[in-house]
């Protein structure tokens, strides 16, 4: 379980289940790179992470809702800061049309302190009607 591990669940659900869980799609978008094919690469990355938030994630909620689990999408301040902004900078990045070796690093050094901010968030404190 995660309590064993002594990670944080966020950090558990934001940086490694994506990882292991979209191996298969990141090997497919490095290899396109490599080969000079950023549009696939691109398409690829694209169609995952809509995968994900169309049928995913409503999927697992009312799942949720079915064996009695709460699961209302709430969530911590840091975590919407995060998803803004990590919308915006790949927008950006986009935008330009051609990518670099340093636009690359960019973003894998943005993931590592990201990584290092979900490992050390604290819990979310709970709703007033909840306490």
């Amino acid at each position: 379980t995660v309590q064993g591990t002594g990670l944080s669940e966020r950090f558990v659900g934001a940086i490694l289940l994506p990882i292991v869980g979209n191996s298969s799609e990141c090997f497919i978008a490095l290899v396109a790179t490599v080969r000079n094919r950023l549009q696939f690469a691109i398409g690829v990355a694209f169609a995952s992470c809509t995968q994900i938030a169309v049928f995913v994630v409503p999927f697992t909620v009312f799942v949720g809702w079915g064996i009695g689990v709460n699961m209302d999408l709430s969530f911590h301040p840091f975590e919407v800061v995060v998803l803004l902004l990590s919308v915006l900078l790949v927008a950006e990045l986009l935008r330009g049309g051609i990518a670099t070796w340093f636009q690359g690093s960019c973003l894998l050094a943005t993931y590592c302190l990201l990584s290092f901010g979900f490992l050390y968030l604290p819990p979310m404190p709970l709703p007033l009607g909840q306490r």
